[in-house]
C-alpha cells in the first residue's frame, strides 16, 4: 500500500518521505512549492528524494478545491497519510494572515474531506505545533494543558485544525493522531529558523538579533528524533472503541534550553563568535517552551536521542557542506 505526505518538498515532510522510503514503503508526495522560503532549497530535497525507488511527486496546492481529493481518486491503494503541508512561521502570521487562513484552514479541509473519502484509510497523521500552548505558564507543556489562549494567529490555525480533527473523527470515524511539534532543526531545515538564521549571520559577521534580551528558552528538537517519533505514531492508529479515534501528542526533546547556550554552541561549531543585538519579545512570541512526553514515550516508545550538543554541529556541516563554504 501506499503512503501520501503532503508537504512533502518541506523540512520535515521530506525527511519523513526519505524514513519512508528507506523502510520499503511507497510514498506520493504532494507540495505546491510556495516562496515562503527558497524554492532552491525545496527542489533539493526533492531533488535527493527522486532518486530513491517509490516515491512519486506532485505539485499541487492541497488548498485548492477538490484538487487532492482529484488525486487521490487516481491512486486508491493510499491506505494511510502524513500531513504536514502547511503555512509555518509566528512572526509571518503578522505580515501575511490569509496565507495562513487558505493553508492551514482551507487546507487542512481539504485533507480531511479527502481522506473520509479514502476506503481503506488506516490512519491519518497532521502536524500541530507547540505553539498552540500559546500564553501557557506552567512547565512542561502537557497534552492535558487548556490550550485556549494563542499568543498568534499561527497557533490559533493550529488548534483550529486540532478541532476539526477531532470533529471528523467522530463523525465520519477517521483514525487520527495529532502531533505538537517542538522548535525542529537539523540538516535541510528550514531559513526562517533559529538555526539557519544565526549561522548564516555568524558566517557573513552580520549581527544577530537575540529576543526577549535573550531570556528565551526552547525545546530544540532534531529532525531525526521527530521524524521517529512521525514513523511510530503513524505506526500505532488509535482503535474505534466507542469514543473518537483521535489522539493528541507532543514530540519534543524535553529539554528547555536556554537561547544564549544555543548561540554559544553554534560559535563552538563555526569557529567564530556572533555580534549580538539585544531586542524585546516579538508579538506573538513566547519565552519558553517545553514538551512534557511522558504519554509520547508510553504509547508510542518515543525517546530522543540528539541533544543541542550533538544536533547543532550536525547541522553547521551540513549548511557547510550545502552553501560549499
Amino acid at each position: 500500500m501506499t503512503i501520501l505526505i503532503t508537504g512533502a518538498a518541506g523540512f520535515i515532510g521530506s525527511a519523513t518521505s526519505q524514513a519512508l522510503l528507506d523502510r520499503g514503503e511507497q510514498v506520493i508526495g504532494v507540495d505546491n512549492l510556495n516562496d515562503y522560503y527558497s524554492v532552491a532549497l525545496k527542489e533539493a530535497r526533492l531533488a535527493a528524494l527522486a532518486r530513491a525507488t517509490g516515491f512519486s511527486f506532485h505539485r499541487l496546492d492541497i488548498a485548492e478545491r477538490g484538487a487532492l481529493a482529484a488525486l487521490i481518486e487516481r491512486h486508491g491503494a493510499i491506505d494511510r497519510v502524513i500531513h504536514l503541508a502547511a503555512q509555518a512561521g509566528v512572526r509571518y502570521s503578522l505580515v501575511n494572515p490569509h496565507a495562513y487562513i487558505s493553508s492551514n484552514i482551507n487546507g487542512h479541509l481539504e485533507v480531511l474531506e479527502a481522506c473520509r473519502r479514502l476506503p481503506r484509510l488506516k490512519h491519518l497523521v497532521f502536524a500541530s505545533s507547540s505553539s498552540v500552548y500559546g500564553g501557557n505558564e506552567k512547565l512542561p507543556f502537557s497534552i492535558e494543558d487548556p490550550v485556549d489562549t494563542p499568543r498568534s494567529l499561527y497557533a490559533a490555525t493550529k488548534k483550529a485544525d486540532e478541532l476539526m480533527g477531532y470533529c471528523y473523527a467522530h463523525l465520519h470515524r477517521l483514525p487520527m493522531t495529532a502531533l505538537r511539534f517542538f522548535t525542529v532543526y537539523g540538516p535541510w531545515g528550514r531559513p526562517d529558523m533559529a538555526a539557519w538564521i544565526f549561522t548564516d549571520a555568524i558566517l557573513a559577521g552580520r549581527p544577530i538579533r537575540v529576543f526577549n534580551r535573550g531570556a528565551m528558552r526552547r525545546d530544540f528538537t532534531y529532525i531525526d528524533d521527530i521524524v521517529a517519533g512521525v514513523l511510530a505514531a503513524l505506526d500505532r492508529p488509535p482503535t474505534d472503541d466507542g469514543a473518537p479515534p483521535y489522539r493528541v501528542y507532543n514530540l519534543g526533546n524535553h529539554r528547555a534550553e536556554e537561547l544564549m547556550r544555543f548561540i554559544a554552541l553554534l560559535e563552538a561549531a563555526l569557529g567564530k563568535k556572533a555580534a549580538i543585538e539585544l531586542a524585546p519579545m516579538e508579538p506573538g512570541d513566547v519565552p519558553a517552551t517545553y514538551a512534557d512526553i511522558s504519554k509520547t514515550t508510553r504509547d508510542l516508545g518515543f525517546t530522543p536521542t540528539t541533544p543541542i550538543d550533538i544536533g547543532l554541529p550536525r547541522f553547521v556541516a551540513w549548511y557547510r557542506d550545502y552553501h560549499r563554504i
